[in-house]
């Protein structure tokens, strides 16, 4: 089974309680990544993985709600709660979704799956490198490459970033990246501080189509692309020197 897991935490360090944070009057980020997704053709189920903190019965809640599964799993080992959850839910092939990606286009999606599917990968994405705009950023994982992530990865980056281990042992796997026809990753709308937030808000309350699509956003750009430049200078590599700092220092303590 193809399953959808979106990995979802009140506890953003950098934008707290970001997931349920409303991008109209009545709909928090969550709900547009669930609705975006729900118009994948190939995706066959979809599951929340939230942590097993208090904080975050919010959102097993808010799952509940709208008749979505939630698995909950470890705060910090976010392979081990994907891993478990694929389990769970007998997924043999994982996309994975962070919830900070409200605007993530379904048709780009499953065009990612579609090439998945196409030659037994074991890992396909569209971000290595970067051609489509932050916030369009799909991975694709076979379960059988994500155990052996979970078997063999031990450094804190390795378990925190659930991908990070097979894209380091890139001769271990079979590896795919689609690109774009054209580099437009200088455009961002992906969620993860407060200009970001506020450019999502207006290009959701800008486009009456759903779900919304990466033509659309396009669209938009061309028509106002002030609306673009609110976010231009958030850093793009925070959780990247922040997990490089955690490895460091884990390293050390080995020795």
């Amino acid at each position: 089974m193809i399953g959808g897991i979106i990995q979802a935490r009140m506890g953003s360090t950098r934008l707290p309680n970001k997931v349920m944070s409303k991008l109209d009057e009545k709909n928090p980020i969550l709900f547009y990544v669930i609705k975006q997704l729900q118009n994948c053709q190939l995706i066959e189920k979809i599951v929340i993985a939230t942590t097993n903190l208090k904080e975050d019965d919010v959102i097993e809640k808010f799952a509940n709600s709208i008749g979505i599964d939630c698995f909950r799993g470890s705060q910090k080992d976010v392979l081990d709660r994907y891993y478990q959850c694929a389990k769970k839910f007998l997924f043999s092939t994982i996309v994975r979704i962070p919830s900070d990606k409200p605007l993530i286009d379904p048709q780009i999606v499953d065009r990612v799956i579609e090439k998945f599917k196409s030659n037994s990968f074991d890992y396909v994405t569209n971000f290595l490198p970067y051609t489509f705009p932050y916030g369009t950023e799909v991975e694709i994982i076979s379960f059988k490459a994500l155990e052996i992530a979970w078997n063999h990865a031990r450094l804190p980056s390795e378990r925190e970033h659930v991908t990070s281990y097979i894209q380091k042992h890139k001769n271990e796997f079979k590896i795919f990246n689609v690109s774009n026809s054209k580099n437009i990753s200088h455009l961002r709308w992906c969620v993860d501080r407060t200009e970001d937030l506020q450019v999502v808000r207006l290009i959701i309350s800008k486009i009456n189509k759903r779900p919304i699509l990466l033509g659309d956003i396009l669209d938009l750009y061309k028509k106002e692309p002030k609306i673009f430049e609110i976010n231009k200078n958030v850093s793009r590599n925070e959780g990247d020197l922040k997990s490089s700092k955690e490895d460091e220092e884990f390293i050390k303590s080995r020795k």
